[in-house]
C-alpha cells in the first residue's frame, strides 16, 4: 500500500519533471506557475503547497544540475587511470541521455540558465559552484603524465570533451529519436593515438 508521504513524492516528483519541461522550452522568465499547475493538473493554489515559488522550484532544479555532475566528476576524477574516468563519463551520461529524456532536458536547462541574466540570485550563486572543468582538467594532466590523454591545455581539452557531451544533449533534448553516438567516439576527443 502506498503512503500518504509517497504519494506526496511521486506528485513532487511529477511537478518537477513537468516545470523542467517548461523551462527548458520557455525559459525561466516565460514560464508561469500556472502553467506548471497546469500541466500536472492541479491549481496553482495547491502547488504551493509542494513548492513556495517558482524560484523554490526552479532552485531545486538547479540544484540537482550542480550537485550530480560536481558529485560524479568529483567521485570519478579521484580514483582510477584518468583513460578510465573518460570512458566512464561519457558512457554513464550518453546511457542516461538514451534511456531518459529528462536527462538531456536537464543539460539544456543548465546551458540555459547559465546563459540567463533573469534567473534569480540564489540560482546564480548555485551556479557559481558549477565548475566540470577544473576537475576535469586535472584527470587530463594525469593522463598526460600517464600516457593515455592526448598533448595539449587540459582546460581546453576538458572544454572540448564536456561540449561534446552538452552538444549531444542538446541534439537529443530537441530530436529524442535521433541515434545515440557511440562514447568511444567522445573519449578519442581526448585520447592518445
Amino acid at each position: 500500500m502506498v503512503t500518504r508521504q509517497e504519494q506526496r513524492e511521486r506528485r513532487r516528483q511529477e511537478i518537477l519533471g513537468e516545470a523542467l519541461k517548461l523551462f527548458v522550452r520557455k525559459g525561466y522568465a516565460g514560464t508561469k506557475i500556472g502553467d506548471i499547475a497546469e500541466a500536472v493538473g492541479m491549481s496553482a493554489g495547491l502547488m504551493f503547497h509542494y513548492f513556495d515559488s517558482k524560484e523554490a522550484l526552479y532552485e531545486e532544479l538547479i540544484r540537482f544540475g550542480v550537485e550530480g555532475p560536481m558529485g560524479m566528476v568529483g567521485t570519478m576524477a579521484a580514483e582510477g587511470d584518468a583513460l578510465a574516468f573518460f570512458e566512464g563519463a561519457s558512457a554513464g551520461i550518453l546511457e542516461y541521455l538514451h534511456a531518459d529524456p529528462a536527462t538531456a532536458d536537464m543539460f539544456v536547462l543548465m546551458g540555459n540558465a547559465l546563459m540567463d541574466d533573469s534567473v534569480p540570485e540564489s540560482v546564480k550563486e548555485l551556479l557559481s559552484g558549477f565548475d566540470v572543468h577544473t576537475p576535469t582538467a586535472k584527470v587530463v594532466r594525469r593522463g598526460q603524465r600517464e600516457g593515455t590523454i592526448r598533448e595539449g591545455d587540459p582546460v581546453a581539452l576538458s572544454i572540448a570533451f564536456w561540449c561534446a557531451i552538452q552538444g549531444i544533449a542538446e541534439e537529443l533534448a530537441l530530436n529524442p529519436d535521433m541515434p545515440c553516438p557511440d562514447s568511444a567516439w567522445i573519449v578519442d576527443i581526448v585520447r592518445k593515438r
